[in-house]
């Protein structure tokens, strides 16, 4: 893996780890752990494996962090002024995911926003491709559904 792509894994696994723990930093620290220890076990496999190895260390530690009760409430940072339009959008998306299983929730993060490759994603669920598409519809219709309802759309 080279320097660039390190860096957009790296941000990415933050991301994922954000979306667990919804604190700043939280993420940080078990993203920092994460690949603390991938290098220590796994570092010189290839992309898939790093993929693969890389969410299910960072999944592994989010779990830890719930275990031991240290989670704490997402502090919004959201300026109302002047931005009416976006704080809506926001709070309509927020309430909308709000509505999905952790599943869809995750499925989604990992492939639109993280854009995980689906080989890398079949592997990390242990499911085909058929199935990891038909996770995928069914979660995107669904929020696309849940938005529609609230107007959002």
């Amino acid at each position: 893996m080279g320097k660039t792509d390190l860096e957009e894994q790296y941000d990415k696994i933050y991301r994922y780890c954000y979306f667990k723990v919804h604190q700043r930093e939280a993420a940080e620290d078990i993203t920092q752990e994460t690949f603390l220890r991938f290098y220590e076990r796994f570092g010189h496999y290839g992309n898939d494996f790093t993929l693969q190895y890389l969410y299910r260390i960072a999944h592994n530690l989010c779990v830890d962090r719930f275990r031991k009760k240290e989670e704490t409430e997402l502090s919004e940072e959201i300026a109302l002024e002047g931005h009416e339009e976006q704080v809506l959008s926001k709070i309509f998306l927020k309430e909308a995911l709000s509505l999905l299983s952790e599943e869809e929730k995750e499925l989604l993060l990992l492939r639109y926003v993280n854009e995980v490759p689906i080989a890398a994603m079949c592997k990390l669920y242990g499911i085909s491709r058929f199935a990891l598409y038909r996770k995928l519809k069914n979660a995107t219709g669904r929020l696309q559904s849940i938005l529609g309802e609230e107007g959002a759309l």
